[in-house]
């Protein structure tokens, strides 16, 4: 059945894996804000992630994807992680306008000791070492990469450093994650994996007005940049009111959410975004890189007379004859 869509007057939500761009004039803040559901499921079950690592990609798949939207160029953005903790890299990358793939690496020993202990908080999983985030507009631009130190903070406060360091706009991140389950026509019990956030950032008309504190080590003037402008200390206190469940609560919903945080300020959405799980590896692509080896590398990777490659992160496995790279 075809649904219609919204007359003049009605309002249509976005729905799921879809962001909706907002803006609050009378806090002078802008966003987005999102809440991820089949997209998830495909990408979480694909790898059939043990409960603590799957719940950490979500959560960096919904960063990456708040972030990954706002660009307005063709190009690719990628957060990736490298610590010494149990989950010791993880990869989300975005392809302009809306395509996303994710994978994780993790010491299943580390893991298993890591969970028996408790130890199950994002910060705790990755350990210290560096978050970073790559900025690639191909043709003939250098990448850009900012990288931000793992340190024991949150995914939510390291994305504010990211900002704050990169493009001194104050910046408020918020993530969640949740399981869902639900019983089918048969009475069966299925699970889904939800995931949601919301990224507010302050840009008044007078770019003055955005300055923050200083990051720790750094020389400015404590005493004038302590003070926050009035409307961006507004804007922090509602945004700290969400609760973890209304950024992945189905019945909640982007729209509705916004509405709770800014509705007496009166907030704008626009268009939604979608997003989608598509990987942008192929067979050419991955041929073109095994050209690249040597003959005693292709002879070293010959198994059962042939050449396999499976993609880390579709998990999507191509076959190669021997003879293909016989020059």
């Amino acid at each position: 059945m075809a649904v219609s869509a919204p007359e003049l007057g009605e309002f249509g939500f976005a729905g799921d894996d879809r962001v909706v761009p907002f803006q609050v004039e009378g806090l002078d803040v802008r966003g987005r804000a999102v809440q991820l559901g089949p997209i998830l499921d495909t990408i979480l079950t694909r790898h059939d992630y043990p409960l603590p690592v799957a719940k950490l990609l979500a959560e960096t798949i919904v960063l990456t994807v708040l972030i990954g939207t706002s660009l307005k160029f063709e190009g690719k953005f990628t957060v990736q992680t490298k610590g010494d903790g149990p989950v010791d890299l993880l990869v989300v990358d975005f392809r302009t306008p809306e395509s996303v793939r994710a994978y994780a690496r993790f010491d299943e020993a580390a893991l298993q000791e890591a969970v028996s202990a408790g130890r199950t908080e994002p910060q705790q999983l990755l350990g210290t070492g560096i978050l970073a985030f790559t900025i690639d507009q191909g043709g003939f631009t250098q990448p850009y990469q900012g990288i931000v130190p793992l340190d024991g903070s949150s995914l939510e406060e390291i994305a504010g450093v990211y900002f704050r360091q990169s493009e001194q706009i104050p910046t408020r991140v918020r993530l969640g994650v949740a399981e869902l389950y639900e019983r089918d026509a048969d009475g069966k019990s299925r699970h889904h994996w939800r995931a949601g956030g919301l990224i507010a950032q302050f840009l008044p008309q007078a770019p003055e007005r955005m300055r923050q504190p200083d990051l720790h080590g750094g020389d400015g003037d404590t005493a004038q940049s302590d003070v926050i402008d009035d409307l961006w200390s507004e804007a922090l206190m509602l945004v700290e009111t969400i609760d973890a469940y209304e950024l992945t609560d189905p019945q909640v919903g982007s729209e509705r959410l916004l509405y709770r945080l800014f509705h007496e300020r009166g907030v704008r959405v626009h268009e939604p975004q979608a997003v989608h799980d598509r990987c942008s590896c192929s067979r050419d692509r991955i041929k073109d890189v095994l050209q690249g080896l040597s003959a005693e590398e292709i002879e070293g990777s010959i198994e059962d007379g042939r050449i396999s490659v499976s993609c880390e992160f579709c998990s999507t496995t191509y076959h190669y004859a021997p003879a293909e790279f016989s020059e």
